[in-house]
């Protein structure tokens, strides 16, 4: 799967995608309108990071090409891809538990701390892609 060369970009089905593992150096774009909310991208090889409105919502470390996110009331959903494995932290709600699954199996449930944070590592490499989806119990 191929990275964003854009660095952010809104899909035809309504999802965003972004972030180019690729990059040597650091590659942000801010600014990005989408369905009323801005966003902010940072990418390049050691990270990716998302900010909607000013706030937190995805980082990876090392870095990582994320297509299709698409976050509704309970649910959020993407694919990610990168060259090595990752540790993704997503913002959700505080002190909630969620189901994670990775490509239709389920990997456990997760309670996020004070601030919100889910902390899990998909193991990635280049050509593997891995759809994950988090549900809010």
């Amino acid at each position: 799967m191929a990275v964003i060369q854009e660095l952010i970009r809104k899909e035809n089905d309504g999802t965003l995608s972004f972030g180019n593992y690729q990059l040597d150096a650091k590659s942000k774009l801010s600014d990005f309108e989408h369905d009323g909310d801005l966003y902010k991208v940072k990418t390049y090889h050691k990270i990716t990071k998302l900010e909607r409105n000013g706030l937190f919502v995805y980082e990876s470390v090392p870095g990582t090409a994320v297509f299709h996110l698409d976050q509704k009331e309970n649910e959020l959903c993407f694919d990610v891809t990168g060259e090595d494995t990752a540790q993704i932290t997503l913002e959700l709600e505080a002190e909630k538990e969620y189901e994670i699954y990775k490509n239709g199996g389920f990997l456990g449930k997760m309670k996020t701390n004070l601030g919100g944070k889910l902390i899990f590592s998909v193991e990635l490499g280049e050509g593997k892609c891995d759809s994950i989806k988090v549900v809010k119990l």
